[in-house]
């Protein structure tokens, strides 16, 4: 199991959330689902490798505390709302406060630089300045 795939794939499913609006976890189960009748030569990763109990647990505690970690966003993200994020950054941001705030065995130093690195994969080139100077001033008013 790889929890850095793992990360990356709580991402993209927030973000599908996001975009249709529907904080729904069959949306994880489907995803399961799709990937699980792919075949493994189609993928840029392999099903096996998801660590299925930290996406679940991750992606709950994200849809059950959405409105406290966006609370958490908007406190720190001086100066902008949160639409006007743009919603990969904030999949990121939600994945890392999921763990931050709801998973103490996960290191919160750990979350930062994860976000921080999927950002660099995915967002534009300051986003990643944009994504830690929050965590970090989250983790600093924990």
């Amino acid at each position: 199991m790889n929890r850095k795939i793992t990360r990356e794939e709580a991402v993209k499913i927030l973000y599908t959330m996001d975009i249709s609006n529907e904080y729904d976890i069959k949306i994880l189960q489907d995803y399961l689902n799709h990937f699980s009748n792919e075949s493994s030569e189609d993928l840029e990763f392999n099903i096996e490798a998801i660590d299925i109990e930290y996406l679940n647990k991750t992606l709950n505690d994200a849809i059950n505390n959405l409105e406290n970690i966006d609370k958490k966003i908007i406190e720190n993200a001086k100066g902008w709302k949160i639409n006007r994020i743009a919603k990969v950054d904030l999949a990121i941001l939600r994945v890392a406060l999921a763990e931050i705030v709801y998973n103490p065995l996960i290191p919160e130093s750990v979350s930062i630089n994860e976000a921080v690195e999927i950002s660099k994969k995915y967002s534009i080139d300051e986003s990643h300045k944009f994504i830690n100077g929050i965590l970090g001033s989250i983790y600093r008013g924990l």
